[in-house]
């Protein structure tokens, strides 16, 4: 299950015509999505961490105690279940969080887990199949493409570890 990313990931092939992302309805229930995407927008918006975090486990997110979201922060619609935030950990200013990917001839799922006491900065994109370990810091407008080893500052475009804290 290890892509050549070195994320965790599940592999599915695509046969037919066009893309898979033009048959997500045979992949996922239409209701469950439509579900799924009215309350994470919903969320983007919502100024009381207590009620988006209840709001987010609802819709199968896994969210610790203390776990901060900041405004425009985005969970993946189709599989939200496949993320996961640990204790006390920060979602900055419009990141996204996603738990699958779509490519031309096959579609990805994957697991993202944000370790404890963590922080993945404004803007930034986690992919799915990414862990970023307890007390990591995700610098601002980072792609976390790869695993983000516990302690450390890592960002860029894609990020690497910048620091030990």
């Amino acid at each position: 299950m290890e892509g050549r990313s070195g994320r965790e990931l599940e592999r599915h092939r695509h046969h037919g015509p066009g893309n898979p992302l033009w048959r997500w309805q045979a992949l996922r229930s239409p209701a469950r999505v439509a579900l799924n995407f009215i309350v994470i927008t919903l969320c983007k918006y919502l100024p009381w961490l207590g009620l988006k975090n209840r709001m987010l486990r609802l819709v199968g997110v896994r969210i610790g105690r203390g776990v901060s979201i900041g405004l425009a922060a985005m969970f993946d619609i189709f599989w939200p279940e496949n993320i996961e935030i640990g204790d006390n950990s920060v979602i900055g200013y419009g990141a996204t969080l996603l738990g699958h990917e779509f490519l031309v001839d096959e579609w990805r799922t994957g697991r993202v887990r944000i370790g404890r006491n963590c922080v993945v900065g404004a803007l930034s994109l986690v992919m799915p199949g990414v862990r970023v370990g307890d007390g990591s810091i995700v610098a601002a407008y980072s792609l976390v493409n790869r695993d983000v080893p516990p302690g450390v500052m890592a960002g860029g475009v894609p990020a690497r570890v910048l620091k030990r804290l």
